[in-house]
């Protein structure tokens, strides 16, 4: 580091320099001169975790080691020509030089090359402790205890402030659950999260008012999540006496807790849903059987009320009341029926009767004289029509021969034949000439 840069860490700079105010955007570029100038480019071996590959085509990944990791970005173009492929928990040395992101005042390493190291520590380490938990039996399915279908009082332990603890307290409102839930506060990262973990466990089995015990966290890189695979918590959840699911980072997410477990849910909201799942179908069963029963009970009460209203309608044509209302309908009914027998009766006497006098009428010997009166007048009009004084007093004549009979016809009268013209007022004696 040159006297110049010193003199900027110590505050023995410039006088000038020390008297004005420092923008954070000159300070830190100050930083990166400082830090570019003292760490020249180097190896630096680590394990890939947190690996991010942008649309752009760079990538981000941290390294890190049991103490430390550093944030480090293999730009698009040195990406491109790595033979390396990046996957978290490798182990690699990379070769770049440090920097600082002023945007966010975050140093980070800017890797030009990437060579494997083999696997990754921590990654040996999960599978030489599985390898050997497992050939003890600890995580034997004959160990595992049921889960209660329903449990009253669950535990959960892991951060309070977490995301994770939300997540699984909104699953559980949004379903209606209806037990308690008790968070059980302990670290879940970092150095001493499992021994806090595991003592956890041990003092929710003591109380013993635990029917169901969860422990877990959100996701997060395999050292993130390393305090869950850690022999101490691993044997304390294979030996707590209460069931206990894990509930560890994401679904692809697998800690050595998941396997000594009781059951293993892929997310805290998984196990929420989990647990809820037997009430939430209870719940179902009991709403779909309360409305049968309401049905069955509106059915019911529905014929009871028609076969009350009908005992009562009963019980009213039984009374004394009813029966003398319906003896005065009855004698109403036979009043009317009588009056009207009575009139159609008359009427009919009365018909009968009217064609009797009419009968005796056309019969009486009055009216059979008036009759014959009447015809005998007829007769004697068309007599007198027919008469000889009736056709003479038309202007006709009557011819007589000499005894006095009619003459019909021209040929019985003789040349010089006496004969009478007989005429309405009189008789005139002529004398045939021809």
């Amino acid at each position: 580091m040159s006297d110049r840069q010193a003199d900027l860490f110590d505050g023995s700079g410039d006088e000038n320099d020390g008297a004005r105010a420092l923008s954070v955007s000159e300070f830190t570029r100050r930083v990166k001169d400082a830090l570019a100038a003292a760490i020249r480019p180097c190896w630096v071996r680590g394990e890939i975790s947190n690996l991010r590959a942008q649309a752009s085509g760079h990538v981000y990944f941290s390294l890190k080691d049991a103490g430390a990791q550093l944030s480090a970005v293999l730009f698009r173009a040195d990406a491109a020509r790595q033979q390396v492929r990046l996957r978290d928990g490798l182990q690699v040395v990379a070769f770049g030089q440090v920097s600082v992101y002023e945007a966010r005042g975050q140093y980070q390493l800017v890797v030009r090359a990437v060579i494997e190291d083999g696997v990754g520590r921590l990654q040996r380490e999960f599978e030489a402790l599985k390898r050997r938990l497992a050939d003890e039996g600890l995580f034997d399915a004959e160990r595992k205890k049921p889960i209660p279908p329903m449990p009253a009082t669950v535990g959960f332990v892991t951060s309070p402030t977490g995301a994770a603890v939300q997540d699984f307290i909104r699953i559980l409102l949004r379903r209606g659950w209806r037990g308690r839930l008790v968070v059980l506060p302990a670290k879940v990262q970092g150095e001493g999260a499992a021994g806090e973990m595991a003592a956890m466990l041990r003092a929710a089995e003591a109380l013993g008012i635990f029917d169901l015990l969860v422990i877990g966290r959100g996701g997060g890189s395999l050292e993130d999540l390393w305090a869950f695979n850690e022999e101490p918590l691993v044997r304390a959840v294979a030996s707590c006496g209460v069931p206990v699911i894990s509930a560890v980072g994401h679904e692809i997410d697998f800690t050595l807790c998941d396997f000594a477990a009781d059951a293993r849910a892929e997310t805290p909201s998984g196990a929420a849903e989990l647990i809820s799942s037997h009430f939430l179908a209870c719940a179902e069963r009991s709403a779909q059987a309360a409305a049968a029963m309401e049905d069955v009970l509106g059915t019911r009460l529905t014929r009871a009320r028609e076969r009350l209203d009908g005992a009562r309608a009963h019980l009213r044509l039984l009374s004394p009341t009813a029966r003398v209302e319906q003896g005065f309908l009855r004698l109403d009914d036979l009043a009317n029926r009588l009056g009207a027998a009575s009139a159609r009766a008359t009427m009919l006497k009365r018909e009968r009767l009217t064609a009797a006098a009419a009968a005796l009428e056309r019969r009486s010997p009055e009216t059979r004289v008036q009759i014959a009166s009447h015809q005998l007048l007829a007769l004697w009009k068309r007599l007198q029509a027919a008469s000889p004084a009736s056709v003479l007093n038309r202007g006709f004549v009557i011819v007589r021969d000499e005894a006095g009979r009619p003459v019909q016809r021209r040929a019985a009268v003789a040349p010089g034949q006496a004969l009478a013209a007989e005429f309405a007022d009189g008789t005139v004696r002529v004398r045939s000439e021809g």
